[in-house]
């Protein structure tokens, strides 16, 4: 298993092979974090394409994998853009959700944290 540190360092090293790629074909420029935020939020529409009409069981898992992929990619550009540790936010965001959401309150529930 990987040590904390190889973890950390997963995220920021994708983040460099993107903004390479990114800067390999001189798009930065393109690159704002409002449009960087439309095109995830437009990756995300693709992926929800993928299942509207069906079950969720009939997903093209190969399609699947490049949407999903589109939108790491932009979500790692902007959290670069903003020099954010991807794996700090998460974290942080899972320590505010746990107390939000304390286990005893929410377990099997799906409502909101201001009902529970």
């Amino acid at each position: 298993m990987k040590s904390d540190n190889s973890h950390k360092n997963d995220f920021k090293d994708l983040a460099k092979q993107i903004i390479k790629f990114r800067n390999d074909r001189d798009w930065e420029k393109f690159h704002n974090s409002k449009d960087l935020s439309l095109a995830l939020s437009i990756e995300v529409a693709e992926l929800n394409e993928l299942f509207l009409w069906k079950n969720s069981e009939e997903v093209d898992v190969e399609k699947l994998s490049e949407e999903l992929a589109d939108i790491f990619i932009y979500a790692l550009m902007i959290s670069e853009k903003h020099n954010l540790d991807v794996r700090e936010i998460v974290l942080s965001k899972l320590e505010l959700n746990n107390k939000k959401y304390p286990i005893d309150k929410s377990r099997g529930k799906s409502d909101k944290y201001n009902v529970l």
